[in-house]
């Protein structure tokens, strides 16, 4: 309820409450007196109550209540001129102005040496007065100009959506050619002018495209989101926002403050002239870990490893993932997916064509980020873990010897399981095991848990490490993976018999050696490893350094890494560095000679896993360097790709190559390819 209305509401009240004082009043001074006895009603005492008398009273409450109606008017007419006056000067000023609104530049995305990722561009649009519309002929001109067919240029002038009084984009990215004509000829197109706006730019073309992700216009569904949540930018139709990536994930801060321009309109709501403009800011910079150097050669590497895949005749899929993190802090210094997009196919609005292709299962789904999205069997990768599982319960100790025969019988021949060397490995202590790969040792242990105490003792491992969790990284579509256990297993095989619905010692023996239904991201093994390598703290990951003003130096904000320990005994954990050094320079002269030339010493760890339905197997790579003082975490993934040491290696080698300025110069191939 507005001020004057309350004005006028408390006069009434005054004006009433005076008018029924002056009939009580009234009564005290002229009081009847009825004799009991039925005889005429008397004046009391005094002087009686004539025709004279009661005409003057009358005339005086006549008088009383039209100065009580004049007043309150008058009041009203007070309230009005005085107290309203200004609110009535405003709601009269928004009768006759209308605030248009301007999108602002989004701010860029810089790798962590402040190298531009993602930069804007100047862009010329051609716009048009919403009365356009009515001039015939001149759009018919401007669609030939254009190139544009004539209902697309009728139906980007009828378009609406940025306010009734907003100019119309009609066209961007227009040539030189056809901005020059339409300013040389501006009788020929009356209310059509040209405006300078910002796009999207990628400097290096795909480089980091799943990280960085892509921008597109604001969605019904985040239009809604905004209008719920009042904390969120106040999105209109037709802004564009990040749909991917860091431009998804960032978008409150990339996204920047709209410019307001006030003009002034007629009764037909036609612009008359500009009253007030406010220039729109630009977003905040946006400053990642990634070290453009590192990402390149990621990329470069991931190829490499599925071109040498290819060669062999296994792969062809064209499908991996390679990433690196800081062993120090979890900082992501470079995250690759293959295949990979173009981000600037959707600056503009993209073709449905190029939409279709990019979500298309045959193309291998060029948007998905396998670091943080794609799920595989670990293989080998987590046999460190099954090895500590066996410590903790006491199944194994780190001087444990087992035999390997090639063909393992450990729950009878008929369900018997090959270790990846069929010929067998012999007598295998627990670093050897891990060393060689040996899956037979894996097997007592898995077999040595399925009949103990604690017959789910490697899940629980698997979980204290943060498997089958998501590790909060600051990117969207993070997956959780899988820990699978009896529970599971029921639950999900629900078409299958009881008796293969429950959990057998096939089931542990599987997942002792990263098989079966496991599922893991790139990312997840990543930080399992970094865990191992900095004795036992797992960083959380993450992709953003620091934000910056956009018209200031220095930083606005500062991530502060966040780590977790994980409860762990040294001694285990040295056992497992020690051990996975071994498996780089001693389980295969061929893989050692591609690490030999580096300057510093690497730890790190093979995996094949199989995967049913698919012709080939996955091939899996994870390292850290330097082995005694731990700064770089190197992870590969080459789906399809045959054995870990023949495909995933060469990624992982190339980027520490990069890292150490020292390449690859052997040519050796291994021929053990451990699982």
């Amino acid at each position: 309820m507005d001020r004057s209305l309350l004005i006028f509401l408390a006069i009434v009240v005054i004006a009433l409450v005076a008018l029924l004082l002056w009939f009580v009043l009234n009564r005290r001074k002229n009081p009847i007196k009825v004799d009991i006895g039925g005889q005429t009603p008397q004046a009391k005492g005094g002087e009686g109550d004539t025709t004279e008398k009661g005409f003057k009273r009358s005339l005086l409450g006549l008088g009383i209540f039209s100065g009580t109606i004049f007043g309150v008017l008058l009041a009203r007419l007070w309230s009005m001129q005085l107290v309203g006056a200004e609110e009535f000067s405003e709601q009269a000023e928004l009768n006759r102005t209308r605030t248009v609104t301007s999108p602002a530049p989004r701010g860029r995305i810089l790798d962590r040496n402040g190298l531009e990722l993602v930069t804007n561009r100047p862009s010329l649009a051609v716009v048009a007065t919403p009365d356009v519309v009515d001039d015939e002929q001149e759009m018919h001109l401007l669609a030939n100009l254009l190139g544009m067919p004539y209902m697309a240029v009728r139906r980007n002038i009828q378009d609406a959506t940025e306010g009734m009084q907003s100019n119309r984009t009609v066209a961007v990215d227009v040539s030189r050619a056809a901005v020059a004509y339409i300013e040389e000829h501006p009788d020929l197109f009356p209310g059509i002018t040209i405006e300078e706006r910002s796009e999207r730019a990628y400097p290096y073309g795909t480089l980091a495209a799943h990280v960085l992700g892509y921008t597109g216009p604001v969605t019904a569904e985040q239009l809604e989101s905004a209008t719920d949540d009042r904390e969120k930018i106040n999105y209109e139709s037709g802004d564009v926002v990040g749909q991917a990536g860091v431009e998804y994930q960032y978008e409150e801060l990339l996204q920047g403050i709209r410019g307001e321009r006030t003009v002034y309109v007629n009764a037909a709501g036609e612009v008359t002239g500009v009253a007030s403009e406010v220039a729109p800011i630009q977003g905040s910079d946006v400053v990642l870990t990634i070290d453009a150097k590192i990402q390149k050669a990621a990329e470069e590497g991931l190829q490499h490893a599925i071109q040498v895949s290819n060669a062999k005749g296994e792969g062809g899929v064209g499908r991996g993932a390679c990433l690196v993190l800081d062993a120090t802090n979890g900082e992501i210094l470079a995250m690759a997916s293959a295949p990979d997009f173009e981000p600037s196919v959707f600056v503009g609005g993209i073709a449905t064509a190029d939409w279709e292709q990019l979500n298309d299962e045959k193309s291998g789904y060029p948007l998905l980020n396998r670091c943080v999205s794609g799920t595989y069997p670990s293989a080998s990768t987590i046999k460190p873990l099954s090895a500590f599982a066996a410590f903790d319960s006491g199944i194994s100790t780190v001087n444990s010897v087992y035999n390997c025969p090639g063909f393992w019988t450990g729950f009878g021949e008929a369900s018997g399981q090959y270790c990846w060397n069929h010929n067998g490995h012999g007598a295998m202590d627990m670093r050897s095991g891990i060393v060689y790969s040996c899956d037979s040792v894996f097997y007592e242990i898995g077999k040595a848990i399925f009949y103990s105490d604690t017959p789910e003792a490697l899940q629980a491992k698997y979980r204290q490490w943060k498997l089958g969790e998501k590790l909060g990284v600051d990117l969207p579509s993070e997956e959780a993976g899988r820990i699978p256990d009896a529970q599971w297993k029921w639950d999900y095989f629900t078409g299958w018999t009881d008796d293969d619905r429950v959990w057998h010692g096939g089931d542990t023996t599987n997942l002792v050696i990263g098989q079966g239904d496991l599922l893991v991201t790139p990312l997840q093994m990543a930080s399992v490893y970094l865990a191992i390598a900095n004795d036992g703290t797992m960083w959380t990951p993450h992709i953003l350094k620091e934000v910056r003003n956009s018209n200031a130096s220095g930083s606005v904000l500062a991530y502060e890494p966040t780590g977790t320990p994980i409860e762990e005994s040294k001694e285990y954990l040295a056992f497992a560095r020690d051990a996975m050094q071994g498996v780089i320079y001693e389980e295969d002269d061929a893989v050692a000679s591609h690490f030999t030339n580096l300057p510093v010493a690497v730890a790190g760890k093979t995996g094949t896993a199989e995967r049913q339905g698919y012709s080939q197997s996955t091939g899996w790579f994870i390292a850290y360097a330097p082995a005694d003082d731990p700064k770089y975490v190197v992870c590969a993934v080459i789906e399809e790709g045959g054995f870990g040491s023949t495909s995933a290696m060469y990624a992982v080698r190339d980027v520490l190559g990069a890292i150490y300025d020292t390449p690859d110069t052997s040519q050796a191939v291994s021929s053990v390819g451990a699982r």
